[in-house]
């Protein structure tokens, strides 16, 4: 079994370790990334790096490397690449599960305020606040261009180019962030408001419970709508029984303690977890 995974998130990397385990026997695990951070995180297994060439190159590179089963393990907000995953899983005729962390909900003292786009969000500073704490990432930082009376403190995994806020401060760092750490930086740095997008998990949380914390409003950039008719799953786990049912396994092997997994063996669409948009 040849399984492919569009990868570079925590997720895809939980998933590549648990296949490195051996559930399937003699299975092949490719991990795809996009290349745009400089130095990945590399997982388990497999690795090829860059674009495919859009729905009919990504088609194409299934058929040629005979792939029984595609898992679009990608950012939330990678929402091409998804898009480009259905219609190719389709034409080439290759099973395709989306394993997509869940968002993240507000809990009571937040003061979310709700955002379509990053153009949205960069509309709502000025009556929120002076110091932004921007956790979207370097790409898109001309959307707060236009700000000159805000200050930004930008966060980010590589430097960002150009355009961007002309009042701004990086800072290179990579989660998993610590809720201490990210109480620290909003005092340091005196923020007034923080602006993310629901990229879900718990890596990057902490820093909405430091906002909480400190009363600061938060803006969150709602989710682009994923494509419909793919079945989904929130954990690794469910991906790996997913996988195991394709194979007609009777049990996993292996796998005992691994966390995310619970030692199940293969299940129908329902008892494993895995939702279909309505």
């Amino acid at each position: 079994m040849h399984v492919l995974i569009l990868g570079g998130t925590t997720e895809a990397r939980r998933l590549a370790e648990l296949l490195a385990a051996g559930p399937l026997p003699g299975a092949r695990v490719t991990n795809s990334l996009a290349g745009r951070v400089a130095a990945p995180r590399l997982p388990p297994g497999e690795v090829r790096v860059g674009g495919f060439g859009g729905a009919e190159g990504l088609a194409a590179w299934l058929r040629e490397h005979e792939v029984d089963a595609l898992i679009d393990a990608t950012h939330p907000f990678a929402g091409t690449i998804s898009f480009n995953a259905a219609r190719a899983a389709a034409t080439a005729h290759v099973p395709l599960l989306a394993l997509r962390r869940p968002g993240w909900v507000p809990e009571p003292g937040d003061r979310w305020h709700e955002a379509g786009s990053l153009r949205e969000a960069a509309g709502l500073l000025p009556a929120l606040g002076r110091r932004v704490f921007l956790t979207t990432g370097r790409m898109g930082l001309a959307a707060f261009a236009d700000l000159h009376d805000l200050w930004f403190l930008v966060r980010s995994v590589d430097p960002p180019e150009p355009p961007g806020p002309p009042r701004m401060e990086v800072l290179l760092d990579r989660g998993p962030f610590t809720l201490d750490g990210e109480r620290a930086l909003l005092r340091g740095h005196r923020i007034d408001v923080v602006v993310t997008k629901d990229s879900g998990g718990t890596a990057t949380a902490p820093k909405l419970t430091a906002a909480r914390e400190a009363g600061l409003p938060v803006v969150v950039v709602r989710r682009p709508p994923p494509p419909a008719d793919v079945a989904s799953v929130a954990t690794a786990g469910e991906a790996v029984t997913w996988l195991t049912g394709l194979t007609g396994l009777t049990g996993l092997t292996g796998l005992t303690g691994l966390t995310g997994l619970g030692g199940a063996g293969p299940r129908g669409a329902a008892d494993a977890g895995i939702s279909r948009p309505s």
